[in-house]
């Protein structure tokens, strides 16, 4: 018999401590979010100040995104010998790649300060001893992005594949940028 009371001693005490538990967590509202109250009305950018790239962006709620698909290197000459004349190293495919993406985000009223977050695809560089030019990428990453002319920093991936659809590429890449919010009259 003894047991039994223990048991229910036991039993009651548990459930008395979730009961506690769950009236603490549900009337814990005077405690302010960590995050902002107010809402954002354009991007905002955090992370390493020191960083090339952003840690991450915030987006304000009822944003219009565009999305590219991946978007690869434009052919510098077709009759070259080797990828390099082909389609240039991993810098001079990024340069092209970001200057076709500069160009869809024009057809559509954007710019590059505009773009939010990029995903690179890399494969190895068979002229660099079969290894990434991670290099190469953040160079022409830096000719259009924390610039004088454009500070954004956007958030990014940056992602090493086995390969891409045609052997001569060595980088492809995904943007999204938001349109900017029209200032409403107020």
């Amino acid at each position: 018999m003894n047991k039994f009371k223990s048991l229910k001693t036991m039993l009651a005490a548990g459930a008395l401590s979730v009961f506690l538990a769950v009236s603490v967590y549900a009337d814990d509202t005077d405690k302010p979010n960590k995050y902002p109250a107010e809402p954002i009305h354009e991007a905002e950018f955090y992370g390493n100040p020191s960083s090339a790239i952003s840690g991450g962006v915030s987006v304000p709620a009822g944003a219009a995104y565009l999305y590219t698909s991946g978007t690869t290197p434009p052919q510098l000459n077709k009759e070259g010998a080797t990828v390099y004349e082909r389609y240039g190293d991993t810098k001079t495919q990024a340069t092209g790649v970001l200057k076709n993406i500069e160009n869809q985000l024009k057809e559509k009223g954007l710019t590059m300060n505009d773009v939010i977050y990029l995903r690179a695809y890399l494969t190895a560089d068979a002229a660099k001893d079969n290894k990434f030019d991670y290099a190469g990428w953040n160079e022409a990453y830096g000719q259009f992005f924390n610039t004088e002319a454009n500070p954004v920093k956007t958030a990014r991936s940056t992602v090493g594949v086995a390969s891409l659809v045609n052997a001569d590429w060595l980088i492809e890449i995904e943007a999204v940028a938001i349109y900017p919010k029209k200032p409403s009259a107020e």
